[in-house]
């Protein structure tokens, strides 16, 4: 169709890479990870002090000088991810396992419970950390969507992302 999947930004030894479910419209045309106007992905990493500044989605590449990556479960852009085959979730899983496996971040951040449930198989979670990490060596957190769609408030998005520092030797401040 019309829109290419956007770069990752991958580092090895990365402090968190962040996955996403998978680019929206506006991040395929921009090229830029969580470009929707609606996206409070940085709004939240700001908030939370994962990062020193509030960074635009064109800055995303300056993420990884932090120790922050970037990648989706899925590359193909969609309007929402209520329009990811199965099939491109069995590929997807594998191929973000091997880059896990390749890049060795400290943390995985699951920008979404759904993402977390299509890695790993499981069900049930909690926001944080997870018990059994599918890579070994990994910590895998899970974090709710910054899309716009999801109805939680931002404060209470803020809070469970800030748990992330815990974890990653994360320390920017506000």
């Amino acid at each position: 169709m019309g829109i290419e999947p956007i770069s990752d930004h991958l580092a090895e030894h990365m402090r968190i890479l962040f996955v996403g479910y998978n680019p929206s419209l506006r991040s395929g045309e921009t090229g830029h990870h969580y470009a929707s106007a609606s996206n409070r992905f940085y709004r939240i990493l700001d908030q939370a002090g994962i990062t020193p500044r509030l960074y635009k989605p064109q800055e995303d590449q300056d993420l990884l000088q932090l120790g922050y990556g970037f990648t989706n479960i899925v590359a193909r852009p969609t309007l929402t991810a209520a329009e990811i085959t199965p099939e491109e979730y069995r590929e997807g899983r594998l191929i973000l396992r091997q880059k896990i496996v390749t890049y060795r971040p400290s943390v995985v951040c699951f920008v979404g419970k759904g993402v977390y449930e299509q890695y790993s198989g499981r069900r049930g979670m909690s926001w944080g950390v997870q018990p059994e990490p599918v890579v070994e060596g990994v910590i895998e957190y899970v974090c709710p969507s910054s899309s716009g769609l999801v109805r939680m408030k931002l404060e209470e998005m803020v809070d469970i992302y800030r748990g992330i520092k815990d974890y990653s030797g994360t320390e920017m401040g506000n």
